[in-house]
């Protein structure tokens, strides 16, 4: 008789999460969903990620910076799937108390419980940028799980589709701003294609694996497609890195948690990133079914 094999995904309400729950479902495997607010899951997301309130077997509603509400969460586990990470401003929290401090809980848990892997989604070119205070913390916890002695694998995807979804939201608007001049390339992913890849990384030795889409695209190609699928005249005003950098420095004063999460999107201007391509969805196939789904 076949076992089935349990995973915990944690951050399982995020664009990637929802996805992870879907095809680790879709394999097999009994699925444990955690998630801070169960009724977010109840609805499809912004960027058109499943619903994942009836495809879970089992939704757990706990913070990681809360402790005592994870108390068991890896019980009965065999694989821990993570790509918690803080998405957005928080008044209370910051990048090392959830990226690093939140994922370190889940990681005990999983050693003491003896999972038999653990995969993490952190960053990608994470060496370019190893003063940010995202990467330091993402780069803190890569470090702890691979001393803890447990089989691991790291995911470094470089953009997802629902990063893009940002630049469709503002070409909607009519007008976008534009940090640098916008020549620098990448190749983002959908939240289905690097959810494959993340549960292929089930089997196989401790490793990184970096992974991007098919297309290769400018920052500057992506928006014009961006009001291109919104059927608006292309609007861009591009803002010299000097001056992005130095309203960074004004926001800190104000709001130090913005200011580090914004910090990522201006370095991330300065250089390319193309990593090794997966899946099979395309971007421009992406922002025509949002405008759809937005009609």
């Amino acid at each position: 008789m076949t076992i089935m094999k349990k995973v915990l995904v944690a951050g399982a309400s995020g664009y990637l999460g929802r996805y992870a729950v879907n095809e680790f479902k879709e394999r097999g495997y009994y699925v444990r969903a955690l998630v801070r607010n169960s009724e977010k899951i109840k609805t499809p997301g912004p960027n058109m990620e499943p619903a994942i309130y009836n495809i879970a077997d089992e939704i757990v509603t706990g913070d990681v910076t809360s402790p005592e509400s994870l108390n068991g969460l890896c019980t009965g586990i065999d694989i821990v799937f993570s790509s918690l990470g803080l998405t957005s401003p928080d008044w209370k929290h910051n990048n090392y108390d959830v990226d690093h401090l939140g994922n370190k809980r889940i990681l005990d848990q999983a050693v003491a419980e003896k999972v038999s892997r653990f995969i993490y989604v952190s960053v990608f070119n994470e060496d370019k940028m190893p003063d940010l205070p995202l990467i330091k913390a993402h780069e803190l916890f890569v470090a702890d799980l691979k001393a803890s002695g447990l089989s691991w694998a790291v995911i470094r995807p470089n953009g997802y589709f629902s990063d893009m979804g940002r630049f469709f939201s503002m070409a909607r608007t009519g007008h976008m701003f534009m940090v640098g001049e916008g020549e620098k390339k990448m190749n983002p992913i959908h939240g289905a294609d690097i959810a494959m890849v993340c549960a292929d990384a089930v089997n196989g030795d401790s490793r990184e694996i970096a992974a991007g889409g098919p297309d290769i695209y400018t920052f500057r190609e992506i928006m014009e497609m961006a009001f291109l699928a919104c059927r608006k005249s292309t609007w861009i005003t591009p803002i010299p890195l000097w001056l992005a950098e130095g309203a960074l420095t004004g926001i800190g004063l104000f709001n130090r948690n913005l200011a580090d999460l914004m910090s990522f999107a201006v370095e991330a201007v300065k250089f390319d990133h193309v990593a090794p391509a997966y899946g099979s969805r395309h971007l421009k196939s992406f922002f025509e079914e949002l405008a759809i789904a937005l009609k």
